[in-house]
């Protein structure tokens, strides 16, 4: 067995924390937003704001727990500091099964929407047609294939992605703000609501909408071993990370507001985005931004999937699960490759399920780019607790507040994640990968002679 090297800088984590949460949520979680706020763009963009500080505090709380504890796959380790090795032991194991791959299958369907809208090969909503879903086939195999082959050009790859997918972000928000102020669109946007046909909405559904869109910083924690003076430049990280992608996110919505009506944003669906980058620059510029648009969500999805095939390392240098040997094991360059293939294995489990809920398998929508968010955010308020409690040394504000206001925002997201079709479901299937986990943390440990 090899140690990971700590081979990332503090441009890297800041670039994973931007990379993973900007790059695919804002743009096809934008037209969910609208719907559950009852078509009314100010309630939108107020959820937007509100989505927004509960990623910020919570990461502000997760900067104050990074400065003290570093090992392999931040989360985990502060779990096991907080509540001993079994509470992080499930912690480990509902990350590495669930949480980082369903939400990597999602992203690779993303990134197979928007390739599909580059080249044109769908009318309206490009969401279940076949070249949607042998694109995002073929980005996860490549994806993971990089992450196999080289580690270190992956990681680089996420620094170009983050430069790459700020272009087609800032100039919506510049160009498209100053067109809305001149033609009026804007202004009509603020005061008339879109028909949404929706009669589920409200300021909680719309909130875990843009948890999607805010969610992935969190991901920076898994490389916390590998990321060159973690107890400085992960708290850098999260926090910096965090403001940046607030401030993008709500100068985006602005400018989109300003191309197309609230009602045309709420009929094109996912493909709005494309309309409102034509309706802005032409068809020609649209293609551009459109493929930057794509190589965003590409940037997104490397992200995770960077944090995803750490999992079952993580799990095994700490002699835990099925065969912890056998995926501790490390490459001459550096990647833990039979965690890498494990994980590809449990991404291919959650895309089925993602497949299944547009061809009305499961009977109602199993939203798993939500639901495991939510639970996360639950799973988030113990060690927010445990923070209050333990840390005595630090300042009132980094001790209770920052911990105080994550713990209110993470209530506020699972509240509004009950309401979700199927909750109940996941939730069960949730304790059922935990009742695996349970049968494979009972194998005779291993000692090393």
């Amino acid at each position: 067995m090899s140690t990971l090297k700590q081979k990332f800088s503090l441009w890297t984590g800041i670039a994973m924390v931007v990379g993973v949460v900007i790059g695919s949520g804002i743009f096809f979680k934008a037209d969910d937003v609208i719907i559950a706020s009852d078509g009314s763009l100010p309630l939108a963009l107020l959820a937007w704001v509100i989505g927004g500080l509960i990623m910020l505090f919570s990461a502000l709380s997760f900067s104050v727990i990074a400065s003290k504890y570093s090992k392999a796959n931040g989360l985990v380790d502060y779990a096991e500091a907080a509540y001993g090795k079994t509470f992080g032991y499930y912690v480990n194991w509902f990350s590495t099964f669930i949480y980082y791959p369903s939400l990597v299958a999602v992203l690779a369907w993303v990134s197979g929407l928007y390739t599909t809208i580059l080249f044109g090969l769908a009318e309206g909503d490009p969401s279940n047609v076949p070249f949607t879903w042998i694109f995002a086939g073929f980005y996860t195999l490549a994806i993971f294939g990089l992450n196999y082959v080289s580690p270190k050009l992956a990681g680089k790859f996420q620094v170009s992605a983050m430069i790459i997918k700020l272009i087609p972000l800032i100039l919506v928000a510049v160009v498209g703000t100053v067109a809305g102020l001149v033609n009026g669109v804007s202004i009509e946007n603020l005061t008339i609501a879109a028909e949404t046909g929706s009669t589920a909405g409200g300021i909680g559904l719309a909130v875990l909408a843009t948890a999607f869109a805010y969610d992935g910083w969190i991901a920076v924690t898994s490389i916390n071993a590998e990321l060159k003076e973690p107890k400085k430049n992960l708290p850098l990280a999260l926090t910096f990370g965090a403001i940046i992608v607030i401030g993008i996110y709500l100068l985006y919505n602005i400018g989109l507001s300003g191309t197309i009506s609230n009602q045309a944003f709420v009929d094109q669906g996912n493909g709005a985005i494309n309309l409102g980058v034509n309706t802005l620059f032409g068809s020609l510029a649209s293609t551009i931004l459109i493929l930057f648009v794509v190589i965003s969500c590409l940037g997104t999805l490397n992200g995770l999937t960077l944090a995803a095939t750490r999992g079952l390392y993580s799990l095994g240098i700490r002699d835990q699960g099925f065969q912890p040997k056998l995926f501790m094991v490390t490459s001459d360059n550096n990647a833990p490759t039979n965690s890498v293939v494990g994980a590809f294995g449990l991404v291919v489990f959650w895309t089925i399920v993602w497949f299944g809920n547009f061809q009305g398998y499961w009977g109602a929508f199993m939203d798993t780019s939500e639901l495991p968010i939510a639970l996360m955010y639950g799973l988030f308020i113990s060690l927010y607790i445990w923070m209050m409690i333990s840390f005595k040394g630090e300042s009132v504000v980094r001790r209770f507040i920052f911990p105080g206001l994550a713990i209110a925002g993470s209530i506020f997201i699972v509240i509004a994640a009950v309401q979700k079709d199927l909750f109940l479901i996941f939730v069960l299937l949730t304790v059922l990968f935990l009742g695996v986990g349970f049968l494979a943390n009972r194998r005779p440990k291993t000692t090393d002679k």
